[in-house]
């Protein structure tokens, strides 16, 4: 089955030493594969060859070679925190690629002055935004009523289908309330955020039989573990079809917990629409 190769659990951030060689491997390949060369020329495979991405990161070709070839030392941080650049990677990608190679991540700091707007929003909208309170594999833990009149009680669920993310690929009628044109992107970062999940530390059995399960069953989270994308959501946008508003855009920010292993969500309409008005009419029983 397609992305088996992907499923090995990988250390918590912090346990220095430990190589995930096998994920590390398909990363590398993957986001070499995804990279546009400085002067792109009629080439059989896509992206930058291994030469190029050695040159990049200032290694040899044999080294960087070896390391797609699950073998070869372990980088140090300078060298992981130039492969990161050389292959172009996303903060999020980034501290995917230290944690497998069992780094911690390089901390992301901003200036003290700004004010971050994930936490303006909350303090702002709380009382007329839907907010929820999730793990990082997706389990609703908390709702508040607008929540609910949006998505409905999405804390009733036991076992596999505790995860939002496993309902969604697992469970058809789970996307009957989201317009069709936003469902292919939904997917995309539901599987990238797992692929995030991961390095942050859930359940480790949990996680593990969530996406043995899902590997199994849906042919669409297959194809999309196995090209190893990792995205941490924090700024997004959704929309839910409701029987009376029609279709409702929503933005949505995510306040982390200290931990990374729970999230508030708060989702504000984009257009002039208070959903303190949709409370008479749930999109879904609440």
């Amino acid at each position: 089955m397609t992305g088996w190769e992907g499923l090995a659990i990988p250390p918590y951030r912090g346990q220095d030493g430990h190589v995930d060689r096998s994920r590390l491997a398909d990363f590398l390949r993957r986001r070499r594969a995804a990279v546009v060369p400085d002067r792109p020329s009629a080439r059989r495979v896509a992206g930058l060859r291994r030469e190029e991405v050695a040159e990049r990161a200032f290694i040899s070709t044999d080294y960087y070679t070896r390391l797609e070839q699950r073998r070869g030392p372990r980088p140090s941080e300078q060298v992981t925190a130039a492969l990161a650049s050389a292959l172009q990677l996303t903060a999020d990608e980034r501290d995917h690629l230290f944690a497998l190679i069992g780094h911690n991540p390089p901390i992301r700091t901003t200036g003290i002055e700004q004010i971050d707007p994930a936490l303006g929003l909350v303090l702002d909208s709380l009382d007329r935004g839907a907010a929820l309170v999730t793990s990082n594999i997706g389990q609703t833990l908390l709702q508040n009523p607008l929540a609910q009149a949006l998505f409905g009680d999405q804390t009733r669920f036991t076992g596999l289908d505790r995860s939002g993310y496993y309902r969604w690929f697992a469970r058809p009628e789970e996307r009957d309330i989201y317009p069709a044109d936003i469902h292919t992107a939904q997917s995309q970062t539901y599987a990238a955020s797992m692929r995030a999940a991961m390095d942050i530390g859930p359940d480790v059995a949990e996680m593990t039989a969530t996406v043995t399960a899902l590997l199994t069953i849906s042919a669409e989270f297959a194809a999309l573990w196995s090209r190893h994308e990792v995205h941490v959501c924090q700024q997004e946008t959704t929309s839910v079809l409701h029987p009376v508003a029609g279709r409702i855009d929503l933005d949505c920010h995510v306040v982390f917990g200290e931990s990374r292993r729970q999230k508030l969500l708060v989702l504000k309409p984009r257009h002039d629409i208070d959903l303190r008005e949709i409370m008479r009419h749930p999109a879904v029983p609440v």
